[in-house]
């Protein structure tokens, strides 16, 4: 009797671009989906079999319960069967406010409360009153956050003018304010006066107001005559009107305004912790809650393993298992006080990955969206290891990646392809890794590293002193201008905190293209993105002397049946949502009366329906043509005007962010991991852009763990050796030929990679 296979089965898969795909995806095996930015990968993975699960999951709650749960509509399938439970670790990044901190996104920090609160010496009410957050446990002085923002003299008066000339710089009080006004009429202070000549007496008055308990008042002129007003003194003034309260409800001043003249310094009642002295006063074995937090993990987790009382070793015993998947994560520097904002994305991704690594069931099936993102080499090793033990807990491991090293250590490979876009959306090749050939994934694996022995020469340099930005340790760096150049080294090493924190603060004209998402939307398109759509809505404005709002399926232009979205979402009660394409536009958005004109014999949506590669030849104005020009160098040529950026895939989101960029005239470009979400071919397109750039007498400075763009760069900067406290020093400076003979991490996977 022939063994029956348990596999999953995916019959007839048409969501997006997808062109009837049917698949078996063997389970407790690594299976790695691959291919060109758009070819499908997503489409299969996220969007049919983990909503399908999801979908299917939800089915076993009472009607109640699923009202209160997310709802997924049905994926575009004909079958999909043999489905198991879903855990996803997208590519999106952390979210989380400013208190937010490893310790709380892990939910190790509850754990670590309720051990203070159970078996803390002096005993302390309950688990919530070690939070910063409670009514209790917050700081008196800072409200919880270990920070006081204080006005800052000279960011907020120059002393060199006098008040009628704008003296105070914050606006609410300078003379364009009506406090402004009332201090130069109040007849207290010399409006005409520096504020360097006022007498000691005088500048205290302004500055801090009366001493010693004592009242002052000025004349306020109202239309009812003067009326008696107490002056309480600029500062004070400023701390009770802008710092001491909530300002996102005033009209005329912003936060922005409001840190532009102040300083942020640590809080000394609470020492940083943002915590209550009183709660500070509790310790378990000679150390606070805040102390406990500032311990690098391995140090915790000494510190639990000492634990004597049996209640106290239950709560430790429930704490030490997620602190493990860190360490095991590489991730030991941290502690559990760091703000998840200040993490690289290299350790915010491995963070998010050790979250979800704590379940003790099995035969589930994980999916991870380009886990390699933000990993240096060293740390992609130590990643496949973690997929190699999840697999043999009896799990199916999916994975969405571009990393040649992880599709390796496959056991199966998907591709997608041929293209991408409308190009894409089919099977082109399902096996081992030893059958692929003749597809793009294919010549990615044959393909060899070529390391540049012809680097620019450098003719000057960008000087950063000092640096101590984080963990930097007063780094002095000279950075090539005119040239390729790479920052490079491990997660935690200290490379955005010298280029994205010290270089920028140096050169703010650089222009910087971060990780952050771009608001992606069902309303907002590719020439919305780009800046051209009002030019477009101009042209048929002009052209047929209709309002431009007539041409926008945002405004008086939208099919009135759909408002615009270009399809109906009817009301089914309890059932499974469904959406359903507008029958009155056809899907197009617009109204009869917006499609009835035309430029050029096009109406808008056929215009829309142009690709990128089209448009360049139907466009005369020029902005349009070099907006358009710039997404066709970034590789999306293929993609149409009009496509939404929420269907975009997360590498065609990242080169859609690069061209909007690098429209922008400048001299100094700062791109933080580029390659991130780009399949190899992609690459080499990008690579092009930016030697074009430099060629063109631009500096070009990369972030980068992708040995392809660092072998190709005139000059390799490392950061390391570790990461965290073990980082912050420059390890390497030099051309990639010379980095061959160096010996650090970086060198010895470029050394491998060029054999």
């Amino acid at each position: 009797m022939s063994e029956i296979k348990d596999e999953i089965i995916l019959r007839g898969l048409k969501e997006h671009n997808l062109k009837n795909v049917d698949l078996n995806i063997p389970k407790e095996k690594i299976v790695v989906f691959t291919g060109l930015s758009g070819s499908g990968k997503s489409s299969v993975v996220f969007d049919t079999l983990a909503i399908e699960s999801r979908r299917q999951m939800t089915l076993n709650y009472p009607s109640y319960v699923r009202n209160q749960m997310p709802r997924y509509e049905r994926p575009q399938a004909d079958l999909m069967q043999n489905l198991s439970p879903v855990i996803v670790v997208e590519q999106r990044a952390i979210g989380g406010n400013s208190r937010s901190t490893v310790g709380t996104y892990m939910d190790i920090h509850p754990l670590i409360r309720l051990l203070f609160s159970r078996i803390g010496d002096p005993p302390i009410g309950s688990a919530t009153d070690f939070s910063s957050q409670s009514s209790f446990g917050r700081c008196p002085e800072c409200s919880g956050y270990g920070e006081v923002i204080a006005p800052d003299l000279n960011k907020m008066i120059d002393f060199e003018k006098s008040l009628r000339d704008y003296a105070v710089k914050f606006k609410p009080l300078s003379p364009s304010g009506w406090q402004g006004r009332w201090m130069m009429t109040g007849g207290l202070f010399d409006p005409e006066q520096p504020i360097k000549d006022y007498p000691e007496e005088k500048l205290q008055l302004l500055l801090y107001g009366p001493q010693g308990g004592e009242k002052v008042y000025a004349p306020f002129h109202t239309k009812n005559g003067p009326q008696p007003h107490e002056w309480d003194g600029l500062l004070p003034r400023f701390t009770r009107l802008y710092i001491n309260r909530d300002i996102s409800k005033l009209r005329e001043v912003s936060e922005d305004d409001v840190l532009a003249v102040t300083t942020k310094s640590l809080c000394l009642t609470c020492h940083g912790s943002g915590l209550n002295p009183k709660v500070l006063e509790c310790r378990i074995n000679g150390l606070n809650i805040a102390e406990y937090d500032q311990l690098e993990l391995p140090e915790i987790l000494e510190e639990l393993k000492k634990i004597n009382d049996p209640m106290g070793q239950s709560i430790a015993q429930q704490a030490i298992p997620p602190i493990n998947q860190l360490v095991t994560m590489g991730l030991g520097y941290l502690s559990l006080s760091r703000k998840m904002g200040t993490l690289s994305s290299g350790e915010a991704q491995r963070v998010k990955i050790a979250r979800h690594l704590g379940s003790s069931l099995n035969n589930l099936t994980y999916i991870f969206d380009e886990p390699s993102a933000g990993l240096h080499p060293e740390e992609v090793d130590m990643l496949i290891g973690m997929l190699k033990r999840l697999k043999d807990q009896h799990n199916t491991v999916i994975v969405i990646e571009h990393n040649l090293a992880v599709i390796k250590a496959a056991d199966q490979i998907i591709e997608m392809g041929p293209g991408a876009g409308v190009n894409g959306g089919e099977v082109v090749y399902q096996g081992t890794i030893e059958g692929i050939k003749n597809s793009p994934t294919a010549t990615a694996l044959n393909h060899k590293l070529k390391v540049n022995n012809h680097s620019r020469e450098i003719k000057g340099n960008f000087i950063i002193n000092q640096a101590s930005n984080n963990n930097l340790k007063n780094v002095n760096v000279h950075i090539p201008k005119h040239v390729l150049v790479s920052i490079c080294g491990v997660s935690g090493s200290g490379k955005s905190s010298l280029m994205l924190e010290a270089f920028t603060d140096k050169y703010p004209e650089t222009i910087t293209v971060g990780q952050g998402s771009i608001g992606i939307s069902n309303r907002s398109t590719l020439a919305t993105y780009m800046g051209i759509m009002d030019d477009i809505r101009s042209i048929f404005s002009r052209e047929t002397g209709q309002p431009a709002g007539l041409f926008s399926f945002n405004s008086i232009g939208a099919c009135p049946t759909c408002k615009g979205k270009g399809v109906l979402k009817p009301d089914v009660a309890f059932a499974d949502p469904v959406t359903i394409p507008c029958e009155a536009c056809g899907g197009t958005r617009y109204s009869e009366e917006a499609l009835s004109y035309r430029y050029q014999d096009k109406n808008i949506v056929e215009i829309l329906e142009l690709t990128i590669d089209e448009a360049i030849h139907y466009f005369k104005i020029p902005k349009i043509i070099k907006r358009v020009q710039t997404l066709k160098e970034v590789g999306l040529g293929y993609l149409t005007l009009g496509q939404t950026t929420s269907s975009l895939s997360g590498g065609e989101v990242q080169r859609l962010k690069l061209a909007s960029h690098l429209q922008k005239e400048g001299q100094i470009y700062l791109l933080d991991e580029p390659s991130l979400g780009l399949h190899t071919e992609d690459n080499e397109k990008l690579l092009d852009v930016f030697q074009n750039l430099v060629n063109r007498g631009n500096s070009v400075i990369i972030i980068e763990h992708n040995l392809d763009f660092i072998a190709a760069s005139d000059w390799v900067i490392e950061l390391g050796p570790g990461g965290g406290k073990q980082g912050g020093h420059i390890i390497f400076a030099g051309t990639p030929e010379e980095m061959l003979h160096a010996e650090t991490l970086t060198a010895k996977w470029l050394k491998r990679a060029e054999v």
